[in-house]
């Protein structure tokens, strides 16, 4: 979002409802009118045919289609209640409201219609009408016992009784009342026509008295031309309240004026009208019930037939555009499809709803343009970067504002917390806490004071407000919270966004938060930010203990949040601000109060009650005091009338009481399968359900359709669903309990109460309930029915097998357009369900799936899902997968989500490859998918044919990135559960052990932390820095206690100065000082000693005059002397505080233990260890020195060795375990290893340090392991699956390697100065072999073919080793001078060798006599005048190409003894590399350049300049077995593959460390990466790439390709190409999407 982002756009940011109408809708809502049995056929075939192409369009262009009909399922209208009108006209305005294209589509044949009576007559208008009838008692009294008058409407109502007030069987379907119900189902189709023709009768003589007008009159009597101002209430001849149609209107007829002709609708409407022209009276009423109406004695209905005629005349004459005619002729009464002509008929009309249909979405679609920036569903980046945020600030700021409409009185509450903010405006202050227990109104409060705040705060100010109940049951993330509110913060403000795109941590959020806040405050910018309902946060980074809000807030900004009073919200809000924050609690209301919102309420909905109904309302609330109580119970009182009985009242003593009566009521009336699965559906939805979901699941429920037709046939038995019109009268009367949540432009059915929620949940969802519906919703989302017969029992049937016309549900709908709601629900049904296999195979175990949910919802989301299926399914893959997942999420994180499919199934390739074999149910599955789609794939792609990136498994659990440097010192507090680093940079770090996140980060010193340690009894811990500084810290607040500046010599190493700490005291000493404090750090000792050896609990044990020791108390002043028995030179000391001794080891070979009573004892010790150390029950001593870890056993008085364990590399550390049976060693090899104790067999070997371990921990059946050179902890489990274990690889960062073509063998060197080269067996990941060398090795290389190891020394010897026979090694001595060898080459035909020094270039010949290799040459010598090469590559025709660390670039002719300079780079050489066949060398520099020249003659083909973010240099190269490609790896950690004909980049792929070493092989490379894993991949080209293949789209980089033109010349296809300006823009590429242009020249 730039400065150019729309003004409307710019007040969502700032809060303004103005700027915040609703996002344009993703959805078409058609509403079907027709009447009920004379268009059926049509319908049904339009069910079949037609709707299914229209919704697989729709779903094409992202959009939701649905159709609601109402006469669908049922033969009649079975109700009695009189809302049949009101329910239709209802559901057409709902699809004029949500439908993005036609809403409404009318089926008009040869019925009129049912033509209902009035439901409400005005008051004024009844009374005129019974006094037009008072000669008539009889009438007077028949129109009064179905109309009574509502006191309660206002004004006063005249209400239509329900049928079964009078005829009780009228909605019973009883088989045992059968012929009652036929009676009462007669009796009110005559008392029906009575009424009317009474009504009409009224009417005429009222018109002739004078009482009324003509047109008044004319309401009751035909359809005529109605004047389209009577159809709505305002301008109703009657007044406010008085009919909204004629009384003699159908409801086909009042649907279509609804529908056609209200507001000029008819864009939105499409029409079919058939007519039967040969219809003939004789062929009898009977025959032609289906198609026409008939009077209540069975006749044809002559004025039906009258007004349809009228109907159609209107149509004719006004809706000829939207119009569609047919004429058909009946067969024997009825439209038969299986006849020519009627099939015709009917493919005629699917045919011309398809094609006017599709035609009318398309220009829909076309006319909201811009306002679709984001299809629903697509995976294209067509939507700017943070218009997510701008949607997200709509929706709240629309909620904000219809909540605020609703809040009654509070007004003493609102000034006090307004009059809190103004006296805050311009000081530091802290967070305003509203509290409040459930249902009080906080929200709605909040809701007020924010859109009273925007009248009063000046037009600058930014509004930024999150209601985090919102999308109950969801419970949103406080990572995506702050993430929100900081982008909105800052684009409402005008500050940089950019930060946000480097944050990787909760706390780095968190931090950034709080520093936009102190932005805005220093820009002199007011902002209110309200954060309401705390509580709603999902528990994730301890988001209910609050350290994420500030509790200093900068003036000019308010931060206002709430929660309820019993949440752990408002109890860790309350230990933070303590007594002096700013705390309002929103109280029960009082009687008076409840009383005010009643009338106001009521006023509102032009109701009243009765004096009795008021008193009951006040009485019932008063027990509660609550708003929601009250306004549940106010919701009911709307529908009751004056008359209603006092037993029929809905009310409660609580919000729950109310609600469960009301589900109660529900039931009665529709069902308690049809209620229960309903809302239960509602409830366990994962983001809501739309109606159509709702409709079609419903109808996939057996329990349900067996309620619906329990005691009646379904009209279609082979095609049963729901009747739409059960769920439109139940929703009608939850109008007030649910509400529409819009996302991405469709809308969700919600609950608008939490409680509500959790009523549904107590009342419905039993556990097999519960695992029932979780199970239907999972095999509608999977689309198991969809196209299949599902069968159902039906009472008096057998089971039928039938169509649920539920829609498929494809994973993708279109290429690129994903079906959004099944991967938002179906995982999670599938887990509820324990329909584990489906998740196996659906989910888990799809690849498409996997990549599909990462690039539509997130990687966040997908691995959240993943999460939760590894804890409940007894699956061990599916946590591998999760855990690869997780290894995935950074580079996801850096391209949005917005990764190829290639990209994304190689990195899963790459990561899970290995352990295919092992676990073929899901993983093996899992590679086979992706290496079929990868080799598949239409574009150039690199195929991974080996695990070489991280792999799940095994047993590093966590890696925790410490901030700043490498790691010094750790400590473990088990009983806080908390883990406190300090690290090199002077930063100490505080980790939580239970969820593995960073919670503090702890700031001051100046240098490194030497040393931390925990106070567990007060939850504080202590620092000692380099700087000298002793600093305390609370764990819990991150506070800074104490500071004591000089507390340890400055510039100190961690072995040379202690930290100790002893109930009472801390000591800081060195060899030759000692300080002690108090625990709040009050200085009470310090002293200069000649030698101190240690801390004893309380007392300092220092040397003196090498043959006494000192036992001194700092407290008391006493001291104990001790004389030796031996002379002492310490060289290293350990306490063992339970033991009360200290151990020091002197240089003379002797160990002295020496205790706090002064007793001693003296033993032989075979070595003078680096590393020291006691188990902690102090049973065991651990000494290390070099490769040697030896472990003493302490007794009573002797120290006995009995375990020596021999290591590849340097013991740096190592630690017991706390039952003493295993110990655990690091070395400088970067692997860690676990020995048995016992025995001293080595148990395990744990790689992937990538760095010495220097500080090793054991808690609760984890190694927590660290380094001096890496800024991350690793958290290793010992009790993993050894079965997924990864393979050891060589150590990362090694000085030489060399790997064999194959991959199976690597050579390295591990350490500059190591005279070793090391061979790496990589299929047992262990070391094979040992071979000396007599001096540093400066460079490796290898013969593949000959299968020889070439060693470059410092000396100048080259020594070549067979890797038949290592031992036998040859010798190519030094030239004069003793020059060190630089870099080695071979030829292509591994025949002759050059060798590089400082001063001298030689050539051998390597040949083979008698089997065995031989050197001979030097075949020529050329000196080096220049800078010495630091790459090289040997020609045909022995030439040599080489590069220096100047840029130069030289061409040597051995058999010319010439030279000659090539076109010089402008930085240094990093590699050099010829083709197979000898016609191309490439050449490669720091700064990314690459170029590529044609050997024979020697001419520069192209020049290809790369430009990324950061790290750009080249350090390898290998030509592809065809020389078509060539291969190059770099420091940006990815591999690129180049056309060599055209020098086109051709792919990218980043492998998350730079690839150091690269051969080709079987279509491919092998590489060695900077961290010791081998890469092997293959690389798969089409013959023809796409001119428009953009192989950066992956990648934030750019390059150029300029080449020579075939005269010679060179030419560009991009002019001002200025790598300079890049990385001036580095931070704007940052927060840009990938280009699409890519600068390919």
């Amino acid at each position: 979002m730039d400065g150019g982002q729309s003004s409307g756009a710019q007040a969502v940011l700032r809060g303004r409802c103005e700027g915040a109408q609703r996002t344009s809708s993703n959805m078409i809502r058609i509403f079907i009118s027709s009447s009920f049995t004379d268009m059926s056929i049509e319908r049904k075939v339009l069910l079949e045919k037609a709707y299914p192409q229209v919704r697989s369009f729709c779903r094409s262009l992202g959009l939701v289609f649905e159709v609601v009909d109402l006469n669908w399922g049922i033969r009649t209208f079975p109700y009695g209640d009189h809302e049949v009108s009101e329910i239709f006209l209802q559901e057409i305005q709902m699809s004029q409201k949500v439908s993005a294209g036609p809403a409404f589509v009318g089926l008009l044949g040869n019925q009129y219609g049912h033509r209902p009576l009035p439901r409400l007559i005005p008051e004024k208008q009844f009374e005129v009408l019974l006094s037009t009838l008072s000669k008539n008692p009889e009438s007077v009294q028949q129109l009064q016992e179905w109309f009574r008058k509502d006191n309660n409407s206002v004004p006063p109502t005249y209400v239509l009784q329900p049928v079964t007030a009078r005829f009780p069987h009228y909605n019973d379907l009883r088989p045992e009342v059968t012929k009652l119900h036929d009676d009462d189902l007669l009796s009110w189709r005559v008392t029906e026509s009575q009424l009317l023709q009474l009504l009409r009768s009224a009417a005429a003589e009222a018109e002739t008295a004078g009482d009324i007008t003509a047109k008044q009159k004319q309401l009751f009597y035909s359809s005529g031309e109605m004047s389209p101002a009577w159809t709505c209430p305002q301008a109703c001849p009657f007044g406010p309240g008085g009919l909204t149609f004629p009384a003699s209107h159908s409801v086909t007829e009042r649907a279509l004026e609804e529908g056609v002709w209200k507001d000029n609708c008819q864009m939105s409407a499409l029409l079919f009208v058939r007519e039967i022209p040969r219809q003939r009276m004789k062929d009898g009423s009977k025959r032609l019930a289906k198609f026409m109406d008939l009077t209540a004695d069975g006749l044809l209905d002559a004025e039906a037939q009258e007004f349809l005629t009228g109907l159609k005349s209107r149509l004719y004459a006004t809706s000829k555009k939207i119009l569609n005619l047919h004429c058909v002729e009946l067969n024997s009464g009825s439209i038969d499809p299986k006849r020519k002509e009627h099939a015709q008929y009917l493919d005629s009309i699917c045919q011309q709803f398809i094609s006017q249909m599709t035609i009318r979405i398309s220009e829909a679609v076309k006319l909201a343009g811009e306002d679709r920036k984001k299809i629903w569903g697509s995976t294209e980046e067509n939507e700017e970067e943070f218009d997510w945020v701008v949607e997200e600030a709509r929706q709240h700021t629309i909620m904000a504002a219809e909540l605020s409409n609703s809040l009654q009185g509070r007004d003493g509450l609102l000034g006090k917390i307004c009059l809190a903010m103004w006296e805050s405006t311009l000081v530091h202050h802290g967070p305003l806490v509203v509290h409040g227990a459930a249902g009080m109104g906080k929200t709605t409060l909040l809701c007020k004071l924010a859109q009273e705040m925007q009248d009063v705060l000046e037009a600058k100010a930014v509004l930024v407000i999150r209601l985090l109940a919102a999308n109950h049951p969801q419970r949103p993330n406080i990572n995506h919270v702050l993430n929100s509110v900081c982008l909105q913060v800052c684009l409402a403000c005008g500050l940089a966004p950019r930060p946000l795109m480097s944050v990787s941590s909760h706390l780095e959020l968190q931090r950034l938060f709080q520093n936009i806040l102190e932005k805005v405050s220093q820009q002199g910018n007011t902002l209110l930010l309200i954060l309401d309902s705390l509580e709603q946060l999902a528990d994730q980074h301890q988001a209910h203990q609050l350290r994420w809000l500030p509790t200093d807030v900068p003036p000019n900004v308010h931060l206002l949040v709430s929660m309820e009073t019993t949440s752990e919200a408002f109890a860790s809000m309350r230990l933070r601000l303590g007594t002096a924050g700013n705390v309002f609690e929103v109280e029960r209301l009082s009687r008076d109060e409840g009383q005010q919102i009643m009338e106001s309420h009521l006023q509102v909905a032009k109701r009243t009650l009765t004096r009795e109904q008021k008193d009951a309302v006040l009485q019932s609330f008063y027990a509660s005091g609550s708003p929601l109580h009250l306004q549940l119970i106010l919701s009911a009182a709307k529908n009751w009338s004056s008359f209603t009985p006092p037993t029929e009242l809905l009310l409660g003593f609580s919000s729950e009481e109310v609600m469960s009566q009301l589900l109660l009521k529900l039931e009665e009336k529709h069902g308690k399968e049809l209620v229960g699965r309903a809302l239960g559906c509602i409830v366990l939805a994962r983001r809501g359900l739309m109606e159509a979901e709702l409709r079609d699941v419903m109808s996939l429920d057996d329990d349900v359709i067996s309620e619906v037709y329990r005691y009646s046939l379904p009209p279609t038995p082979s095609l049963i669903r729901m009747p739409p019109v059960l769920w439109a009268r139940l929703k009608r009367d939850l109008r007030d309990q649910l509400e529409v949540q819009w996302t991405d432009g469709v809308a969700m059915l919600a609950f608008s109460s939490r409680l509500l929620s959790e009523v549904v949940k107590a009342r419905y969802l039993t556990p097999e309930r519960r695992g029932r519906t979780h199970r239907i919703l999972a095999e509608y989302f999977l689309g198991r029915w969809s196209g299949r017969l599902k069968p159902v029992a039906l009472p008096g049937l057998t089971l039928l097998l039938s169509d649920r016309k539920v829609p498929p549900q494809p994973l993708w709908f279109a290429p690129g357009l994903a079906n959004v709601r099944k991967l938002q629900e179906l995982p999670y049904h599938l887990l509820h369900a324990g329909l584990w296999e489906e998740l196996r195979q659906e989910v888990v175990g799809s690849a498409e799936w996997l990549y599909c949910q990462s690039r539509v919802c997130g990687v966040s989301s997908l691995i959240s899902d993943l999460d939760q299926c590894s804890q409940y399914m007894d699956c061990c893959e599916t946590g591998l997968v999760h855990e690869a997942l997780v290894l995935m999420k950074p580079s996801l994180d850096i391209l949005s989500g917005h990764m190829d499919r290639s990209v994304f199934y190689s990195e899963l390739l790459a990561r899970l490859s290995s352990l295919a074999s092992t676990s073929r149910t899901v993983i093996g599955q899992l590679c086979s998918q992706c290496d079929d789609w990868l080799q598949t794939c239409p574009e150039p792609v690199l195929i991974p044919r080996s695990s070489f990136l991280q792999q799940p498994g095994g047993a590093l659990q966590h890696t925790l990135t410490a901030p700043h440097g490498g790691v010094l010192c750790l400590a473990v507090g088990a009983a806080v559960q908390l883990l406190v680093t300090g690290s090199a940079g002077g930063v100490v770090a505080v980790w939580s052990l239970l969820d593995k996140h960073l919670l503090q980060v702890l700031e001051g010193p100046s240098a490194a932390i030497l040393s931390v340690k925990i106070i567990e009894s007060s939850a504080h811990c202590l620092s000692l820095a380099a700087d000298g500084s002793l600093r305390g810290w609370s764990l819990k607040s991150g506070q800074q206690l104490f500071c004591i500046q000089e507390a340890g010599p400055a510039g100190s190493a961690p072995s040379s100065v202690s930290l100790q700490v002893s109930d009472q005291l801390l000591f800081v000493h060195t060899w030759m000082q000692v300080k002690v404090w108090k625990l709040d750090g009050t200085e009470i000792h310090r002293e200069d000693i000649s030698l101190v050896l240690g801390v004893l609990g309380n007392f300092v044990v220092s040397l003196h005059d090498s043959d006494r020791v000192r036992i001194f108390d700092p407290v008391t002043g006493t001291q104990t002397m001790v004389r030796l028995t031996r002379n002492l030179t310490p060289v290293v000391s350990v306490t063992s505080p339970k033991r009360g001794s200290l151990f020091v080891v002197s240089d003379d070979g002797f160990l002295h233990q020496i205790s706090r009573t002064g007793q001693q004892t003296i033993t032989e010790f075979p070595l003078l260890p680096s590393l020291f150390s006691a188990s902690e029950d102090e049973k065991i001593l651990i000494a290390g020195r070099e490769r040697t870890l030896s472990l003493f056993r302490i007794g009573s008085d002797s120290v006995d060795g009995f375990l020596e364990l021999q290591h590849d590399d340097e013991v740096l550390s190592a630690c017991v375990s706390p039952d003493g049976r295993r110990v655990v060693s690091g070395a400088a090899d970067q692997l860690i290893r676990i020995w048995s104790v016992t025995t001293g067999h080595l148990v395990d070997t744990l790689c992937g340090c990538n760095a010495p371990v220097t500080a090793l921990m054991l808690y609760d059946h984890f190694v927590v392991s660290a380094s001096s050179a890496a800024d991350s902890v690793q958290l290793w489990s010992l009790t993993y699956d050894p079965s997924h274990k990864p393979l050891p690889h060589i150590p990362a960062g090694s000085a030489h390697s060399a790997v064999t073509r194959d991959g199976d063998q690597v050579f390295y060197v591990r350490h500059q100065t190591q005279r070793e080269v090391l061979s790496w067996n990589n299929r047992t990941g262990s070391v094979s072999e040992r071979l000396p060398v007599s001096a540093e090795v400066s460079c490796l290389e290898l013969a593949q073919q000959k299968r020889l190891l070439l060693c470059g020394l410092r000396s100048g010897t080259v020594l070549i080793y067979p890797l038949a026979l290592p031992q036998e090694t040859l010798c190519i001595p030094p030239p004069e001078g003793l020059a060190p060898v630089l870099c080695l080459a071979l030829g292509s035909q591994e025949s002759l060798l050059a060798v590089a020094h400082w001063d001298t270039l030689r050539l051998f010949q390597v040949a083979t006599r008698d089997g065995f290799p031989a050197v001979e040459g030097p075949l020529a010598t050329a000196p080096l005048l220049h800078a010495p090469p630091s790459h090289m590559a040997l020609l045909p025709h022995r030439r040599l190409l080489y590069g220096t660390a100047g840029g130069e670039v030289k061409l040597h002719d051995f058999g010319a003894g010439a030279g000659a300079d090539l076109q010089p780079h402008s930085s240094g050489i990093t590699c050099v590399t010829a083709s197979n066949w000898g016609t191309h060398a490439l050449v490669g520099s720091q700064d990314a350049t690459l170029r590529l020249w044609a050997l024979d003659p020697v001419a520069l083909d192209h020049t290809m300049e790369y430009q990324g973010l950061f790290f750009q240099g080249v350090l390898c190269a290998a030509f592809a077995d065809s020389d078509r490609f060539v291969f190059t790896g770099s420091q940006d950690q990815t591999v690129k593959v180049w056309d060599v004909a055209s020098g086109k980049l051709l792919c990218v792929q980043f492998v998350y460390s730079p690839v150091v070493r690269m051969l080709t092989f079987r279509n491919g490379f092998v590489g060695l990466t900077l961290q010791g894993c081998v890469v092997q991949e293959a690389f798969r080209c089409p013959d023809r790439v796409d001119p428009d293949h953009n192989p950066l789209r992956n990648m934030k980089a750019r390059y150029r390709v300029t080449s020579r033109e075939k005269g010679g010349a060179g030419r560009s296809d991009l002019q001002g190409f200025d790598p300079a300006q890049i990385s001036l823009n580095l931070v704007s590429m940052l927060s840009s999407k990938p280009s699409s242009a890519c600068v390919l020249l």
